[in-house]
């Protein structure tokens, strides 16, 4: 359509009154900038001092060009502190077209010797200012939008990325007490777009490099971090919290950022090439991994975060989707799904990093994996966690070559060494050769039936996991805030004491999961041999390990004649065997308390139709403790039931033991005793009981510190 002479010259009108109103502000403002100039430096000085305590000084300042300033000796400290920051030469730019919609966007950059400190002396900084809260009141903080705060936060990042830039001398130093670091940033340039710079820690420790492309106005950057010939290191960590990490490259990059839908969504990707990790709550042994890298899509809500299921993590050849949410309002949230499509079996187990595993490591296989997780938790709800897990093989999926231990080595003879505080006990035998050994045919159903009970009710009809156990772990321990119950099955313990090193990192518990599903699923061994195993390998007490020993050691009989009174008992000190004789009376019969156990148990038992219903303690009153035990026990310290606690790692996580002050009695015989000077008892080690209570103290003591930990 064309436009008539009148609407072209009122167009042509508009556009140039628009453009001299432009131009006209542009000359007043260059008119009056060394004024504005002057007044923006004395509004932020004030501001400094009266917000932040803090003495501002600039030497010098003034344009240079028609929008860059340049600004020189300039010295920021603290009121009553040591100098933050001296800085001799700094300039920059402004965008003035986005300063005309109001947006501060940097053009250029330059700053040359310039010098910050962050000290701490005792509790004392210079740089708390830098962690001084902005007041907000509650309507504001209620209302907080995560979708928008995420969004601003970004943009402004990305508006003070300049788009060219020359720093040289940049030092950073950090002093306290017991720590020193130097980071001397000696150049770093943008030159359209290209990002290069150098930065070394401590003068010779480490020289690094962070090299890419920058492209703010777009949301975009692909950026790599590397060193010379060397890898990135990281000296403080490992100085400091014992974590050894370094890498060859790290890359991390951002293609998109916008919003949608009222959501702020951020689509990058972040990759690693030969990152080795080792820290002792980690893996006893470095961890490589080679390659690995996720390209992830984090969306921002106006309640929540989250990591959508559309990212995908590599490791080496192998590949998941990921999904994570986070809510906060109304109740804390917490939704976490892993997804792996079914995939070739030897590549997911070729990815996994090197010294993470201790047998697996080397291990062949055949057919393809695939693999499910779902967790949900509702903090105000935690007892209706849901948590879902399943790890699928196809039809065709078996194990060619086993890696450095032989995952069927439990149906064959083999020794088997206990560790107590990381230090081998003894060897056992696990084999007829063995006087102490006992087949499953020739161990009384009590205590079979009792175990089971206590430890793994489903033992023979789950295939290595019970989930509802695991679910009920999670509520437990997240009402708990501290790890109070394991979900543990007989098949993960026995894999635990076979298998692994006695050493609790994060690797041993993932590769205990791994082979407790590969013994189940194809079984490489039967539910009867498992069974029997466990029965003689665990610990019963102080160095007494296997049922033949424990039946022996506590009542001097076979574990094919034990009743079932002492099947209960015996399965009571299995959370916590060195606490055995603390049950005991010294006339040889059980202490009162464990009347509420026997009569636990054996309820679930009658329930399962193992033995008859008995309203007469189920054998509590016919237990006795064989002779010759009856003199270790000091009857100063006993312990009450604490029945049905979240404490354990079996099933039901019994523990019925709890600490209970010295029996007033007592008290006064071993007062009257000094009085007479009879000299005090002693057992077999030839230890007093007061020596022995201090020993059982002391590892009450440990116990309670390790669980805390």
């Amino acid at each position: 359509m064309q436009l008539n002479k009148r609407v072209k010259k009122g167009l042509l009108i508009t556009i140039i009154t628009l453009v001299v109103l432009v131009l006209g502000a542009i000359l007043v403002l260059f008119i009056k900038r060394d004024a504005l100039l002057k007044t923006a430096i004395n509004k932020v000085v004030t501001k400094a001092k009266n917000s932040y305590q803090l003495h501002v000084n600039i030497g010098q300042a003034g344009f240079t060009g028609l929008s860059t300033v340049k600004f020189s000796g300039v010295s920021v400290v603290p009121l009553g502190r040591d100098t933050f920051a001296n800085i001799h030469e700094v300039s920059l730019s402004i965008k003035l077209l986005p300063l005309i919609w109001g947006d501060v966007k940097i053009g250029k950059l330059n700053v040359y010797d310039a010098k910050v400190s962050l000290i701490k002396k005792d509790s004392t900084t210079n740089y708390d200012f830098l962690l001084k809260k902005k007041p907000t009141d509650t309507l504001n903080k209620s209302k907080l939008n995560l979708a928008d705060l995420g969004y601003k936060l970004l943009h402004k990042t990305l508006d003070k990325i300049p788009d060219d830039m020359d720093i040289k001398n940049f030092t950073v130093n950090f002093d306290s007490d017991t720590t020193h670091i130097n980071f001397l940033l000696p150049t770093a340039t943008i030159n359209n777009g290209q990002l290069k710079s150098t930065l070394i820690l401590n003068k010779t420790e480490a020289i690094w490099h962070l090299d890419g492309d920058l492209d703010p106005s777009n949301q975009q950057f692909n950026v790599f971090w590397y060193a010379n010939r060397h890898k990135v290191e990281f000296p403080y960590l490992e100085k400091k919290y014992g974590l050894k990490l370094n890498f060859d490259t790290l890359q991390f990059a951002m293609q998109s950022a916008k919003k949608h839908s009222g959501n702020f969504e951020v689509e990058g990707s972040w990759g690693v090439k030969n990152l080795l990790i080792n820290h002792t709550r980690i893996s006893a042994k470095n961890v490589i991994v080679k390659n690995a890298s996720i390209a992830v899509k984090m969306i921002a809500g106006e309640n929540f975060i989250a990591i959508d299921s559309s990212s995908t993590v590599y490791l080496g050849k192998a590949w998941a989707h990921p999904y994570f949410k986070y809510t906060l309002q109304p109740t804390k949230i917490y939704e976490l799904k892993l997804k792996a499509d079914e995939q070739n079996a030897q590549e997911i187990f070729n990815a996994f990093p090197i010294g993470l595993f201790e047998s697996l490591a080397g291990i062949k296989v055949a057919g393809k994996l695939k693999y499910d997780l779902n967790l949900y938790l509702d903090t105000k709800h935690p007892s209706r966690v849901i948590f879902n897990s399943d790890l699928e093989a196809s039809n065709d999926f078996k194990i060619l070559e086993y890696g450095i231990n032989n995952l069927q080595k439990i149906n064959n003879s083999f020794i088997y060494t206990p560790f107590e505080k990381g230090k081998p006990v003894r060897d056992i035998l696990v084999a007829p050769e063995n006087l102490n050994y006992t087949p499953i045919n020739q161990i009384s159903s009590n205590i079979k039936n009792a175990l089971l009970t206590s430890e793994d009710p489903s033992f023979y009809s789950h295939t290595g996991f019970v989930e509802e156990s695991i679910r009920q772990s999670i509520a437990t321990n997240y009402k708990a805030k501290s790890f109070k119950r394991g979900g543990s099955t007989i098949s993960m313990q026995l894999v635990k004491n076979i298998y692994l090193s006695r050493q609790k990192t994060i690797a041993r518990k993932v590769e205990e999961i791994l082979i407790v599903w590969l013994i189940e699923n194809q079984h490489l061994s039967t539910k009867n041999r498992m069974y029997e195993v466990y029965l003689n390998i665990i610990e019963w007490g102080r160095n007494v390990y296997g049922i033949g020993e424990a039946s022996q050691y506590y009542f001097g009989k076979s574990p094919a004649d034990l009743s079932l009174g002492e099947a209960i008992y015996l399965v009571s000190i299995v959370p916590k065997p060195k606490s055995g004789l603390y049950a005991w009376q010294p006339n040889g019969t059980l202490k009162p308390h464990l009347h509420g156990y026997f009569n636990i148990i054996g309820r679930l038992m009658a329930q399962k139709g193992y033995i008859a219903r008995d309203t007469n303690g189920y054998g509590f009153y016919g237990v006795r403790i064989k002779e010759s035990l009856r003199q270790q026990i000091a009857p100063q310290d006993y312990l009450i039931p604490d029945s049905l606690t979240d404490e354990g790692d079996g099933f039901l996580g019994f523990n019925i033991f709890k600490s209970q002050p010295k029996d007033t009695v007592e008290k006064k015989s071993t007062f009257i005793n000094r009085l007479l000077g009879i000299a005090p008892k002693v057992d077999s080690t030839g230890k007093t009981p007061k020596q022995l209570r201090q020993e059982r103290r002391e590892e009450r003591r440990k116990a309670r510190e390790k669980a805390s930990n």
